[in-house]
């Protein structure tokens, strides 16, 4: 094999290569030689990746400053990411997306799993919204959204800064337009019946959570003459799935004024203004007010923001999500549905539905657990790599 013109990263004696040969995306810096010429690598470097007999295992992206010190990119042999690099994987993501939905509104990229690793690429029909949470996306963002308007004819393409990755990685927060026209105004997706307003400028994220997609359809089949609670509703999530589901009434609470402003203009979009109320308020304090008002709902949904971001803070999530249960399995009626979601990867599923029946045997109450979601394959798992099943839904009956 001809060597690669491409810098050199070894692994340590110490570490096996084995969990790279069979598809692991990460290297960890403490997995590494790590002399005075790969700390002096700039971030988003593309190195080759070899183990300690100087055998080649994977292109990389490196980045010094970040505990993932490399990202696995192509097999050894291939060549620097170009434009046709990008646009290669990027036809191979939308091929699955155009089977699967019929408009184009949906997750483009997922990161590793869809073989970029630390890129969330979402789509609102002409308009992309690139998250780029790693160094070496940043550096070749050219090539990325001119290939990215190639494959799919997008006209206008959103740099989005604000996920955490990039923080841990080193990189700036400052968003842009990479292509295009900013949109001025929240922008209409129809999901599952029911219309979200997606505010792709100043929003959460991208603007619009695709996660819950096949969520919000479970929930809307429990939802026909229900009275429904959305709880940390963001634009209206699960209280607009309710209301196109056939709801009598959904209440949303939120922290957001805008995101409450954007599920009333939802709402009234569907031509269901007069069945949606929101309250804006900390979560908690809601809950528990509605609580000693002795308040019931049919359907009550509680989809927080991730309380365990990492596994340092492991513990106090899964406190936090007892808690959730605990306050919310009052207010749901006899017979009625309790739905309690976590996008927290450090929280597995087994953990996650450990603290929510505990939650609600504090609560007196007694459960079925009915159903149990997860994101929506436009959101696809890595197998190697846990952290890419981050979304759990559990459905209770009480």
């Amino acid at each position: 094999m001809t060597p690669s013109p491409l810098p050199v990263i070894r692994l340590l004696p110490k570490t096996k290569p084995q969990a790279i040969r069979r598809g692991y995306p990460w290297v960890y810096a403490n997995e590494v030689v790590t002399d005075r010429r790969t700390r002096a690598m700039a971030p988003g470097t593309i190195a080759v990746l070899e183990d300690a007999e100087r055998s080649p295992l994977a292109l990389v992206a490196v980045n010094p400053n970040s505990k993932i010190i490399g990202r696995v990119l192509d097999s050894p042999e291939a060549a620097h990411p170009d434009q046709d690099w990008f646009a290669k994987r990027l036809r191979k993501a939308l091929s699955l997306r155009e089977r699967l939905f019929p408009t184009p509104y949906y997750r483009l990229i997922h990161a590793e799993a869809d073989g970029l690793p630390g890129v969330i690429i979402d789509r609102f029909g002409d308009i992309a919204v690139v998250q780029p949470n790693a160094a070496w996306a940043d550096v070749l963002l050219p090539h990325l959204t001119a290939a990215l308007a190639d494959v799919t004819g997008v006209t206008t393409i959103l740099k989005n800064a604000g996920g955490r990755g990039r923080s841990l990685e080193g990189l700036d927060d400052v968003d842009a337009v990479l292509l295009g026209d900013a949109p001025t105004a929240a922008i209409p997706v129809e999901m599952n019946g029911a219309t979200y307003m997606a505010d792709l400028m100043g929003g959460q994220k991208t603007g619009l959570f695709f996660d819950q997609r096949p969520n919000h359809a479970f929930a809307a089949r429990l939802a026909q003459g229900a009275r429904v609670l959305d709880v940390f509703s963001h634009v209206g999530g699960f209280g607009l799935a309710g209301l196109a589901g056939g709801a009598m009434s959904a209440h949303c609470v939120d922290g957001s004024d805008p995101a409450l402003e954007l599920a009333i203009q939802g709402a009234a979009h569907m031509g269901a203004g007069d069945r949606l109320t929101t309250t804006k308020g900390d979560a908690f304090a809601v809950l528990t007010s509605l609580g000693e008002e002795q308040t019931e709902f049919d359907l009550v949904v509680c989809d927080p923001p991730a309380f365990a971001p990492s596994n340092n803070a492991r513990e106090a999530g899964l406190r936090a999500y007892e808690c959730v249960a605990r306050l919310a399995a009052p207010l749901v009626a006899e017979d009625g549905y309790l739905v309690l979601c976590s996008c927290s990867h450090a929280v597995d599923l087994s953990a996650f539905t450990g603290a929510c029946l505990r939650g609600i045997g504090r609560a007196g109450r007694r459960a079925q657990l009915i159903h149990t979601g997860q994101a929506g394959p436009d959101h696809p798992l890595m197998p190697q790599l846990a952290e890419s099943g981050y979304l759990k839904a559990l459905f209770f009956r009480l």
